[in-house]
């Protein structure tokens, strides 16, 4: 599924061709866009090219709104249908991306609840109830449309009004309130919420005083005027698991002012990044925003960073001989949820296990380590480690050469990996002729499929006796003359199984009515005890007073990927978190054993160049 970017944009900002750029380089990443567009300078030039005026009222408390009685409301339709919706049409169609632009009232893309009864002033200063003005919040979507919309076009764009769900004429709502109840309706990746100023400031008079990071709660007292519901609807988007900013002015870049809004604090500094990565989603693919903030962080602190050709985040200290790389992955499997600590010492999120426990303790022990002269110390958080391609760990293997890596995969903190099994996929299609299930002796597409892919699981067994194997996905293509079925079957074989011979077996099951592709053959790789990298670590567990455990484990890493072409290079796989909870939708990461790893691996790192550096 490709991640889905909420952004807002106020009438001001998009008459800045910036913001049509940038929605058009997210759409070039693959991200699927939902435009929200305001319309406070689109209705009132509407409202001067009519020479009509626009209706305003002021509340007991002082402030002014523009009033919208149900006569009224054509005329706002009309300034979004008219004026507002077509600049943004042009503004996106100068990038030759496809937009469905609507008010989302129309067919009740978007349905809201009126508000209640308003208290007003009069000029002569008396208080009256103002019970038919047409504004309300928007509480419900039909996602199945929107979704088919997504899907369709490259833009999406919506616009108040809304539909009235008392079936009354539309209703006038906030745009960056619809934006946000959008995020949450379609489970949004990144809600953007963009402003005519570098995010919300401490001070309105100093641009400099962008408030960076905020919790519910935090942003009211320093919000005035338009800003108010801009925090509003970030904190309600907090309860979806979208990652929330404010950011500006009229630009989604990083080098503007961001206010990042994060479901709950810390429960204490050092848990900062750890939480924070967990926050800001990152499915494979949709890797670029928690690169993004990383790099910043690392900023921040002084350390050379930035987003590679591939994607991944790479960061450096030192320019020595002795390199020590330390490469975890950034992204994670689907399905999220949001981000919560327990009690202050459990955090709950899609990849706190698998594997930003482990990254965010890389970035932690790099910003505090103290390289020699002749060292380097890289951190890389790779991308697509959870699908197929690996992408980011063959950029590594073929760019960053390293003497020595440690791969942050979950096993506990109290658990050095000295290996993996390797992984051959096949992806196996049978094809049979058309013909009735009922026939004599009838064999189906699924049928011929299910007796291929169980010879080849014999005979890979033959070679492989340790091998694991599980079809993890199977379809069917039903055609006029032909029936095909297709599945794609993955084994874990042992570091010490032959690959070409378990390939050869395999591919000897081909024939007129079932073709095999080799989609992937990476080998195992087990290291030893005895290398200079286990040496640190096993140094380092000393010292902390643990008895460690040394595995090879079944799954596959990016280990794996270095080592088809890497030879005599020392690596193991450390980090903190049940791997038995990876996948799963109770993944979590326990406060205590994340610092434990993150206070060994900083020893052992220290002490892997006192070791290669002749000082042991």
């Amino acid at each position: 599924m490709r991640p889905l970017y909420v952004v807002k944009a106020g009438s001001a900002t998009l008459d800045h061709e910036t913001i049509f750029r940038e929605i058009a380089e997210l759409s070039a990443r693959g991200a699927r866009v939902l435009l929200v567009a305001g319309g406070a300078v689109f209705i009132e030039r509407h409202y001067e090219s009519l020479n009509r005026a626009v209706p305003i009222r002021r509340m007991a408390g002082g402030d002014e709104f523009r009033y919208c009685p149900a006569e009224e409301m054509p005329f706002v339709v009309a300034a979004y249908e008219q004026v507002a919706l077509p600049v943004v049409e042009a503004g996106l169609g100068a990038h030759r991306l496809a937009v469905f632009a609507s008010v989302a009232g129309r067919a009740a893309l978007v349905s809201g609840t009126p508000n209640k009864p308003i208290r007003v002033v009069s000029d002569e200063g008396r208080i009256s109830v103002v019970r038919d003005h047409r504004a309300g919040v928007p509480d419900a979507v039909d996602t199945g449309r929107l979704t088919a919309l997504l899907d369709a076009y490259d833009v999406v764009c919506l616009s108040p009004p809304v539909a009235g769900a008392d079936g009354e004429a539309p209703l006038n709502v906030d745009a960056d309130v619809l934006a946000a109840v959008l995020a949450n309706a379609l489970d949004a990746d990144h809600l953007r919420l963009v402003t005519g100023t570098p995010g919300l400031l401490r001070d309105p008079a100093d641009p400099s005083s962008t408030l960076r990071h905020l919790h519910p709660g935090e942003g009211g007292q320093f919000a005035g005027g338009r800003m108010r519901q801009k925090v509003r609807a970030a904190e309600i988007a907090l309860a979806g698991s979208a990652d929330v900013a404010i950011t500006g002015p009229h630009t989604m870049a990083d080098d503007g002012g961001w206010t990042r809004f994060w479901p709950e604090p810390p429960p204490a500094e050092d848990l900062a990044l750890l939480s924070r990565t967990v926050t800001i989603p990152s499915v494979s693919r949709d890797e670029y925003e928690l690169a993004r903030y990383l790099v910043r962080w690392c900023a921040e602190r002084g350390i050379e960073a930035w987003i590679d050709e591939a994607g991944n985040l790479v960061a450096v200290k030192g320019g020595g001989p002795r390199r020590l790389m330390m490469l975890g992955h950034l992204d994670t499997v689907p399905f999220r949820w949001p981000v919560r600590w327990e009690a202050g010492e459990h955090l709950f999120g899609r990849g706190s296990v698998d594997a930003k426990g482990c990254l965010a303790g890389f970035l932690e022990v790099l910003s505090v380590a103290e390289v020699p002269p002749d060292g380097q110390l890289r951190v890389v958080g790779a991308v697509e480690e959870e699908i197929s391609s690996s992408k980011g760990a063959f950029h590594v293997r073929d760019n960053y050469p390293a003497d020595a890596v440690v791969i942050g995969e979950p096993s506990g903190s109290a658990t050095l990996t000295l290996g993996y099994f390797g992984l051959f996929k096949l992806k196996i299609t049978a094809t049979v002729s058309s013909g009735h299930s009922a026939g004599m002796d009838a064999v189906s597409g699924p049928d011929r499929l299910i007796e291929v892919t169980q010879a080849i699981r014999e005979s890979v067994l033959k070679q492989a006796p340790e091998a694991l194997s599980a079809v993890i996905d199977m379809w069917t293509e039903p055609g006029s003359r032909s029936n095909r079925a297709v599945a794609v079957l993955n084994f874990r074989v042992p570091p010490d199984a032959d690959l070409a011979s378990i390939e050869e077996a395999a591919l000897a099951h081909a024939g007129a009515d079932a073709s095999i592709e080799v989609q992937r053959a990476t080998p195992g790789f087990s290291g030893s005890r005895t290398t200079s990298l286990a040496k640190a670590f096993t140094r380092s567990f000393g010292k902390a007073g643990i008895r460690p455990r040394f595995v090879v484990k079944k799954g596959t890493s990016d280990m794996n990927t270095l080592a088809t072409t890497w030879t005599g290079v020392p690596m193991v796989a450390y980090g903190p978190g049940d791997s038995s909870l990876d996948h799963t939708d109770v993944e979590r990461i326990g406060v205590a054993e994340y610092r434990q790893a993150v206070g060994v691996l900083a020893e052992a790192v220290a002490n892997w160049f006192v070791i290669t550096g002749g000082k042991s």
